[in-house]
């Protein structure tokens, strides 16, 4: 979530006392982390000031929608299949 710096203060206090802080997270005059881990998914919220040293998620969240080609999609996934099964440790099955 990105505010505008003057808002900042209130919209954090508005979602500390909706929302518990992620103990794992740094927390700045412009930046802080909010989660919930009732939900399913676990919520996450990272607040931050346009313009702040942490104003980076949104750039990440649109290269995620950014749209590519099916095959480049499916050449990445395989790879990353295949590495994430050759550096998993082999359990055995019940």
């Amino acid at each position: 979530m990105r505010v505008e710096r003057k808002d900042f203060q209130v919209v954090e206090a508005t979602l500390a006392a909706r929302f518990a802080r992620n103990p794992g997270s740094i927390r700045t005059e412009e930046f802080a982390a909010f989660e919930n881990e009732a939900c399913t998914p676990h919520l996450g919220i990272q607040l931050t000031a346009k313009g702040g040293a942490f104003d980076v998620f949104h750039r990440f969240a649109a290269a995620l929608r950014a749209d590519q080609p099916m095959d480049r999609y499916r050449a990445a996934k395989d790879a990353f299949v295949a590495d994430t099964l050759l550096h998993a440790k082999a359990k055995p099955m019940k």
